[in-house]
């Protein structure tokens, strides 16, 4: 999107055009702040005429975006919902009543960004995500619909998400990601977390330990948190659980077809939401019931049909690595894991390696098609310092083939890091079957 005195609006007339376009049109990847998507947002006239719910964290914010539109689908609302990044196809961040929005509904609202954009004078730039997230709301605002929820891409303070007004915001969990524009420590992440809450409008914390950061920010700005263990909570057996929280009660929960360690936080975090917006947004238990049974998200500890057991998940920090070992470890037993791990370079390989050390038997290093990926021969170096052996592969495709025939029935193969790194086994998967 070159800024000219002209301001000429550049369309196309195929997404895949758009989005290979949007890759270089702002000069750098990621770029902190509201004030260019503010500029475009006013010029379009954005307004939601109906509840929002942002989600933000560290992890946990897909899952919890996937329980939250199945149960408002259960409930017979129609739901719009916005998550990224995408695993195989753009369209996955944009679903409408339960469906990817399609190739002509974004490209009519990529159009219209893209004229908003140009009759602003020295028209600004949009990053990718800008201009994606703007767009994608921009077709939610005009389907007709009775909730949004919005999934925040980085922090929230300055994500482009911020620039709607929540009726209820949720934070999943605050731990050490992003580091580079977030901060170093969950006291500073917290505070840039808590940049989504509103004034009187509802909160929810779902991090069993909050930082005060984010405390304090919901007190100076009349926020009406909600914290797990102080104004809601859940307990549970191997069978069911139940959920309690001001006043009101929900027995007999079945678990959530979502499988995880941190499932059940999530889906507590996402109650506590419903409760918030009952007023406007009325749910029974039984939606809440339906809505857990039948969620389904791809990539969040998915374990795939046959022998051997594949484990599929995007789990790229510490925290969400320490969670899957934490899950794998509740599987039973299985002679040997295999692993094919691929990462970006700027994550904490060694946080994220850490936890799965002792579970996995053999490592298969993956190369991944972005610049900012490690590559497979760092991430073998940093395994082999850790005292195991690993092999390298310049695709995940062909590491996984290598682990599916080194396997036995009652092994393992567990495919994490990166969301290129899962899309990469889905993608050959799905090219094998046809």
């Amino acid at each position: 999107m070159p800024e000219n005195s002209q301001n000429k609006a550049i369309l196309f007339t195929n997404l895949d055009d758009w989005l290979t376009y949007l890759e270089t049109a702002h000069p750098v990847g990621i770029d902190m702040g509201l004030t260019r998507i503010n500029q475009v947002k006013e010029s379009l006239g954005l307004r939601f005429c109906c509840p929002v719910i942002t989600v933000g964290g560290t992890n946990g914010k897909g899952s919890t975006c996937a329980f939250l539109e199945s149960v408002l689908l259960a409930a017979g609302y129609k739901v719009a919902c916005h998550t990224s990044p995408h695993l195989l196809r753009f369209h996955e961040r944009a679903r409408i009543h339960g469906r990817e929005a399609t190739d002509a509904e974004l490209l009519q609202s990529f159009n219209r960004v893209e004229q908003a954009r140009c009759r602003i004078e020295n028209a600004p730039t949009l990053t990718y995500f800008e201009f994606t997230t703007l767009a994608i709301m921009d077709l939610f605002a005009n389907a007709g619909i009775d909730v949004a929820i919005l999934e925040v891409g980085m922090g929230g303070r300055l994500d482009a998400v911020n620039i709607v007004d929540a009726d209820c915001a949720i934070v999943t969990s605050i731990d050490l990601d992003h580091m580079a524009y977030l901060g170093n420590t969950r006291e500073a992440i917290a505070f840039e977390k808590a940049g989504i809450f509103r004034k009187n409008a509802s909160a929810i914390c779902g991090d069993p330990v909050p930082p005060q950061s984010l405390i304090d920010h919901a007190k100076a700005l009349g926020t009406d948190l909600w914290l797990i263990g102080k104004d809601f909570g859940f307990e549970g057996d191997q069978q069911q659980w139940g959920w309690s929280g001001r006043g009101k009660r929900f027995g007999g929960l079945a678990y959530p077809a979502l499988r995880g360690a941190n499932q059940l936080l999530n889906a507590s975090a996402v109650i506590a939401a419903l409760m918030a917006l009952h007023d406007r947004l009325p749910v029974s238990a039984q939606d809440i019931r339906n809505g857990f049974a039948l969620v389904e998200l791809p990539g969040r500890f998915q374990v795939l049909p046959g022998k051997p057991s594949i484990v599929l998940d995007v789990a790229h920090n510490p925290h969400a690595a320490a969670t899957l070992a934490q899950s794998l470890d509740k599987m039973g037993y299985h002679p040997y894991t295999y692993a094919v791990f691929g990462a970006m370079a700027d994550k904490d390989i060694e946080g994220v390696l850490k936890p799965m050390m002792d579970l996995v038997d053999y490592w298969y290093c993956t190369d991944l098609p972005t610049a900012r990926a490690a590559k497979g021969i760092d991430l073998a170096k940093q395994i082999q310092g850790l005292g195991k052996e690993a092999e390298v592969f310049s695709g995940a495709g062909s590491a996984y083939q290598m682990a599916l025939d080194k396997a036995g029935e009652g092994d393992r193969i567990v495919v994490f890091g990166s969301f290129y790194t899962v899309a990469g086994v889905m993608a050959y998967r799905n090219n094998q079957a046809h």
